[in-house]
């Protein structure tokens, strides 16, 4: 039993399934608590010819950090660093659309014909500058060396202030149903579920069909050596970063028509600490080099779980953000060369103990 549970728990997607695991423990306990049904937690109903239900609610709220975990594990993967910055980019992306959409100077679209531009074209123009913002980070860190954190504390501090300039340090509301559909439904599914799943779908698709997965992992565990067995790591770099960006562009637009506004102070507000999370607990190491796609999925959902269940014990707002700090504290610890060091030491340690207690 013992060894099998060693042996599970090597496993890439071990510590993501047993936080999903405990999350529904924790729900489980607390529904006996209050008296409801014990699986509550789970279940689910079509109801005015939509999905209902918590599970379905953390789906459909957690979307938007999934879909920026899918860039932010390419990203810490190649460049053992993170992109703080998509939580900003996200509300530069929602607020260039709204601006295209609406007309600078504009607040209000309440018919078609008052539109500036097809919606359509608004959504492009908000991925795409979310793409240049990511081509950005990515130069500075592939070509000018910079620390990604550092690269990327540029666009954290002025994505916001730029979109609040293109909305005129105002609310843009666009009140068309064309537009609320990204962050509504979609036949019974919410919409956000739905763009989220096809994100991973293309991603995966990629990482299967193309060799960047492994291009990406060469470079994250030695750039050097990528080098010189004729991978280019700059163009690497720089492409993760630009996909961080359009996957950041992709949860902006999401976001954005969730609350069918321009909302530049609000809007991917600490999704970034979500994002950087999500990698974490799907088991990759924020030190760069091998990653595992599902498993940064299964680390947003269990995120959103975690903060809507948070919100169902009592806790503030506010003060979620500190106990998401907390678990990024005990994981990047537990992940660090150091404590990896002492634990080998003390296995060796006890190998040799066992090896001595042998020949006796």
């Amino acid at each position: 039993m013992i060894d099998w549970l060693k042996k599970v728990s090597k496993k890439p997607l071990f510590l993501p399934l047993v936080s999903v695991f405990l999350v529904l423990i924790i729900n489980v306990v607390y529904d006996a608590i209050q008296g409801n049904y014990v699986f509550e937690f789970l279940k689910f109903e079509l109801k005015e010819g939509a999905l209902y239900g918590r599970i379905i609610d953390i789906l459909n709220r957690g979307s938007e950090a999934a879909i920026l975990a899918i860039g932010m594990t390419l990203v810490v993967s190649s460049s053992a660093g993170t992109d703080i910055s998509v939580g900003s980019v996200m509300s530069l992306a929602g607020s260039l659309c709204c601006m295209l959409l609406a007309g600078f100077g504009v607040t209000h679209v309440r018919e078609i014909g008052e539109l500036q531009m097809p919606i359509f074209v608004g959504v492009i123009a908000g991925i795409a500058v979310a793409g240049l913002c990511g081509l950005f980070n990515g130069f500075l860190v592939a070509k000018m060396k910079i620390q990604p954190m550092v690269a990327t504390l540029i666009f954290f501090t002025a994505g916001r202030a730029i979109g609040l300039l293109l909305t005129n340090n105002k609310m843009v509301y666009i009140h068309l149903e064309q537009f609320k559909v990204f962050g509504g439904k979609l036949w019974i599914f919410p919409t956000p579920t739905v763009i989220a799943a096809v994100c991973i779908l293309i991603m995966t698709l990629v990482l299967k069909t193309t060799s960047l997965g492994m291009y990406v992992q060469s470079v994250g565990i030695n750039p050097k050596a990528s080098r010189i067995a004729g991978i280019n790591s700059v163009a690497i770099i720089l492409l993760c970063y630009v996909i961080c960006g359009l996957f950041s562009g992709v949860a902006g637009i999401v976001a954005t028509s969730r609350i069918y506004s321009a909302d530049s102070n609000n809007i991917g507000l600490n999704l970034e600490l979500d994002a950087i999370l999500a990698v974490a607990l799907g088991g990759n190491s924020l030190g760069g080099g091998r990653f595992n796609l599902a498993g940064s999925i299964i680390g947003a959902y269990t995120i959103q779980a975690i903060t809507t269940t948070m919100y169902a014990l009592g806790v503030a707002k506010a003060q979620a953000p500190v106990y998401k700090a907390i678990i990024v504290i005990l994981i990047v610890v537990v992940q660090s060369p150091a404590v990896k060091a002492y634990f080998a030491h003390r296995k060796a340690q006890k190998e040799g103990g066992l090896a001595v207690a042998g020949r006796s």
